[in-house]
């Protein structure tokens, strides 16, 4: 049986490195989204403070003034439903279509 060996002594920890920010592929002037994700080839970012929803799909992004309505989440598709759909968006007052939201310049 072979003796123990004395334990080495621990490395020291490398330094954190800082946090990398996120793809932000929202258009400058937005900041800080409450709910962001992806479906069907969309790319959504809910920004309450500016009431806006950002849409990114085949390249471009576009805007939509969401007024008082607070965006949750995209609602679960159904099986009818492609990638040419009207997406419908998750709020407190139900789904809503995006088709029904205004879209900004």
């Amino acid at each position: 049986m072979e003796p123990m060996k004395p334990m080495q002594p621990m490395q020291p920890m490398a330094p954190m490195q800082p946090m990398q920010p996120d793809d932000a592929w929202w258009p400058d002037g937005l900041a800080d989204p409450s709910c962001t994700g992806a479906q069907n080839g969309l790319q959504y970012a809910f920004f309450p403070q500016q009431q806006r929803l950002a849409i990114r799909q085949g390249g471009s992004v576009q805007q939509y003034d969401t007024g008082q309505l607070a965006i949750s989440g995209v609602a679960q598709s159904q099986g009818s439903q492609g990638p040419g759909a009207d997406p419908l968006f998750s709020t407190a007052q139900g789904e809503v279509a995006l088709s029904s939201l205004r879209k900004l310049r």
